[in-house]
């Protein structure tokens, strides 16, 4: 009876913590360490230096596993301050789930790449609703709003809205991207290749 009453207690603790924390802003890189990260395949590909994550090297994904909401989102904004470098790409998944290897297949990827061969550029819903326009420059700080509101995805680069995109209740998915749904999960960041220098300097989340 004990137990049961504790667990009770816990879960409604664990719930009110997620209510206070609701409309404010919580970092998730605190800028000296990747405590509260998990990297697949590759860590390597990922590193602080003066107070950046630099995304740099081989494909791999570093994934958000941190105890802010359990790192499970599903209504939130995410906000993350980016340089690109010349040639680079990387991505922000969101609603998606550790993988040991391969691209993510749950969730959907916000494209960062303002000059990569891939003509997608930065804010597009990969492979859902792609966008041609550059938005801003490379070597150029610039931050990236994601909010994920029922069946909504809007993505913004500098106050900008980019794409607004409504999931349908039957969305069409080629085939290997059955996944790509709004649903839940975590936040991840993307090496594509060992010739995309990215390096983000903030990554904040909201609750909704």
């Amino acid at each position: 009876m004990k137990k049961i009453v504790l667990t009770v207690m816990l879960g409604l603790l664990a719930s009110s913590v997620g209510f206070s924390q609701k409309g404010k802003w919580v970092e998730l890189f605190d800028g000296k360490t990747l405590d509260g990260w998990k990297a697949s395949e590759r860590p390597e590909s990922f590193r602080v230096e003066d107070g950046n994550l630099v995304v740099e090297g081989q494909r791999a994904h570093l994934y958000y596993d941190g105890a802010f909401n359990n790192h499970d989102f599903k209504d939130f904004e995410v906000q993350a301050r980016i340089m690109t470098f010349p040639g680079a790409n990387s991505g922000l998944y969101v609603h998606t789930d550790f993988l040991t290897g391969d691209w993510p297949k749950q969730g959907y990827e916000i494209q960062v790449n303002n000059s990569h061969t891939d003509w997608r550029r930065s804010a597009s819903l990969y492979n859902v609703v792609d966008v041609a326009e550059v938005y801003v420059k490379d070597n150029e700080w610039y931050d990236m709003v994601v909010t994920v509101k029922g069946n909504r995805i809007v993505t913004k680069i500098n106050g900008i809205t980019v794409v607004d995109y409504t999931q349908p209740a039957s969305p069409l998915r080629n085939k290997g991207q059955e996944l790509r749904l709004i649903k839940n999960g975590t936040i991840a960041i993307q090496a594509h290749d060992p010739k995309s220098k990215v390096m983000y300097k903030s990554i904040k989340v909201r609750l909704l």
